[in-house]
């Protein structure tokens, strides 16, 4: 089931949907990577809006995902403007709904 989430979550991401990307978030989201440390929806949807309008595209592709209890890993191949530009490995946790409370992104 959450790998299915995931999943969704990074076809999402990929068609840069901010619309569907808010429906899989829990209120109190948490989001951070190298460069973004954000709490709340609003600031994350902010966050990733912010992300999508700087690449004219950009295509998540896990490679891996693993999963245990309510928290993904997933390994992801990123393209950003057609071109591989990031290894990436996300750690998504989920609460008792099935939104995502946190995502820690990792490069690598």
């Amino acid at each position: 089931m959450l790998k299915k989430l995931a999943t969704e979550y990074f076809n999402s991401f990929s068609r840069k949907s901010i619309i569907e990307i808010e429906k899989t978030l829990s209120e109190k989201v948490i989001l951070n990577d190298w460069n973004i440390s954000c709490s709340g929806k609003s600031e994350v949807i902010s966050a990733t809006k912010s992300i999508f309008d700087s690449v004219d595209t950009i295509d998540v592709k896990p490679t891996n995902i693993y999963c245990d209890k309510n928290v993904v890993i997933a390994e992801l191949k990123i393209f950003i403007n057609n071109s591989i530009t990031e290894l990436v490995v996300d750690i998504i946790t989920f609460d008792i709904n099935n939104k995502i409370v946190s995502i820690r992104a990792y490069k690598g």
